[in-house]
């Protein structure tokens, strides 16, 4: 059919399925939005910055697994935006986002609001496209679908012209794609799976680390049966809680800078890394020449430019972490999994020997109290989303998570601001379940406006809000590290965030006690809307155990324990 270009973008919308777009108009996308008020196939949420409305479609995709939709302006619309790509790019997450761009005869003039989008996002995306003629945008929609979603997951780019909207053109989404130079290799190598197999039957100390990539990659479910019937204790990174449920005998907890002592010393000691969907970042290794120094490692990835790219690999696997975990399964007869019951043991007298745990307070709560009691009143009835600090860690340590995509955060690029609007697009993509983000009374500032966006859409997300009058992270590396030089990182003037909440029309609660906490949180589930539960912690609290920048991971820093100076 004949239509013009800003039809198109909603007619491929349509066709992929999309049921929600985050997004802001102007200019350059008005014909788009125009399209937009006509139809009745898809819900737009109108946020309040177009930073939030990728963070939101990063929420809407983590939670969902579907492609995240954001749909932005030109110049300092798409510039707004460039910190959301970033953020998806760094931790592999689908989306398509279209701006809007000044007429192909203003490019390169200056115009008002023209940028260079494409030149920006180029590094920042897994493909980026510029469209100049109307009759090329249902091959870019359609390809731009497929990219994001397929392979390594990631962010794809369009960026239209206003005159390309406007103009008329055929229309034909049944055209087959073959990209020629886009073709992920999904099946594993059935030999090298083998020996992966015998590698496994012949280790004594295995370990299994977890990464995201499984949870892309669909593939939790199966992970879970692998682990249970090798009898192979595993750690997970921060990006992969919840493949593992939280009372998994066999989960010995998170990995790295801010890991567990036992999880950071099995890592230390085994001798057969089995890496399923991670990237080995340096957060989790802390010293690459120090990390499971003693180990063959074993990985398998979608990205064959991961494999080996940090660590070495003895048995490099590409392909989907599903299929080749699949594939593994059927190959487990050979592994006995009692010939692992003195390395699990192992692993227990670690845990027990310096258990991930906190000291409580008689005048202030704790945040990781705060934490673990959400997790014990909501548990498995809540998604969890976090912004970026101490109160990021503490959950990823704390909250008690029982199943794939119920963890929500910004990890390679560590966004503060993340957590508010993708707590948004969670709620969107899953009305039924609670949606918690844990932030800290820096990282709400940042996107503090999505309080309209969230009442003025019926999207009750819960912001829990740690409140220790400091940029708590920052501060606690000025402590250990500066000689308490603490610059810049007192936040003690502040707003009343209760009043904050209320003059959008949300609620607002400020609690010290675990019994007000209680109260609070049960009224805001009740009352089923937006809400800020300012909780008042202890100010100089830090997060524990952990690994100073660029040391080995058997080299942490621990909780003193209680008299201890």
């Amino acid at each position: 059919m004949q239509i013009n270009g800003a039809q198109m973008v909603i007619e491929a919308l349509i066709a992929e399925g999309v049921d929600t777009v985050f997004g802001y108009p102007g200019g350059a996308i008005m014909n788009v939005y125009d399209e937009i008020y006509k139809q009745k196939d898809f819900k737009h949420i109108l946020t309040r910055h177009e930073q939030a409305a990728v963070h939101a479609a990063e929420g809407y995709a983590k939670v969902s697994g579907k492609v995240g939709v954001a749909m932005i302006t030109s110049g300092p619309g798409f510039t707004n935006a460039v910190t959301g790509l970033a953020d998806a790019y760094m931790d592999s997450i689908p989306l398509v986002v279209i701006s809007g761009q000044v007429p192909m005869s203003l490019i390169g003039t200056d115009a008002f609001q023209e940028i260079d989008a494409v030149g920006i996002s180029r590094s920042c995306t897994k493909h980026n496209y510029l469209v100049t003629k109307a009759q090329d945008l249902p091959r870019v929609l359609k390809e731009a679908f497929h990219i994001a979603a397929t392979g390594r997951p990631g962010p794809v780019h369009v960026d239209i012209p206003k005159d390309v909207t406007a103009e008329i053109a055929e229309f034909d989404y049944s055209i087959v794609l073959d990209l020629e130079t886009y073709k992920p290799h999904v099946k594993g190598n059935p030999r090298q799976i083998k020996k992966v197999m015998e590698a496994i039957a012949n280790a004594k100390r295995p370990l299994f680390y977890l990464g995201g990539g499984i949870i892309n990659a669909n593939a939790a479910y199966e992970v879970r049966d692998l682990v249970q019937k090798t009898g192979i204790p595993a750690v997970e990174t921060f990006m992969a809680r919840g493949v593992l449920s939280c009372d998994d005998q066999l989960l010995i907890g998170m990995l790295g800078m801010h890991g567990s002592y036992a999880s950071n010393m099995a890592m230390s000691e085994t001798d057969l890394v089995i890496g399923l969907g991670v990237r080995f970042d340096d957060r989790v290794t802390g010293k690459l020449s120090e990390f499971a120094k003693n180990a063959s490692v074993i990985h398998v990835d979608i990205d064959p430019a991961s494999i080996s790219k940090l660590v070495n690999a003895d048995y490099p696997i590409v392909g989907d972490v599903k299929n080749v975990v699949n594939e593994m399964l059927e190959l487990i007869a050979g592994i006995e999994s009692q010939k692992y019951k003195v390395w699990r043991e192992t692993v227990q007298n670690f845990a027990k020997l310096h258990p991930l745990t906190y000291h409580e307070d008689t005048e202030r709560l704790k945040p990781q109290w705060v934490i673990q009691r959400v997790g014990e009143l909501l548990g498995d009835s809540a998604n969890i989303s976090t912004d970026v600090g101490q109160h990021q860690m503490w959950t990823g340590q704390f909250y008690p998570f029982t199943r794939p995509r119920q963890f929500i955060s910004s990890g390679g690029l560590g966004t503060m601001g993340f957590g508010f609007p993708a707590a948004i697009g969670v709620k969107a993509a899953t009305p039924e379940k609670i949606s918690i983000n844990f932030t800290g009374d820096g990282s709400i500032l940042m996107n503090v406006q999505e309080l309209m966006t969230a009442v003025g859409n019926k999207l009750p997300v819960i912001n829990i809000i740690l409140n220790n009058n400091y940029l708590g992270m920052v501060r606690q590396w000025q402590t250990l590290f500066y000689d308490k030089r603490h610059s810049e990182t007192d936040l003690s003037v502040q707003p009343d965030f209760v009043k904050l909440a209320e003059a959008f029309g949300g609620i607002g609660y400020r609690v010290k006690t675990k019994e007000e906490f209680d109260s609070a949180l049960k009224d805001a589930v009740e009352k089923n809307v937006v809400a800020f539960i300012e909780v008042i912690v202890h100010r100089m609290e830090n997060v524990m155990p952990m690994v100073p920048a660029g040391g080995s991971l058997f080299n942490m820093m621990l909780l003193e324990k209680k008299g201890e100076k």
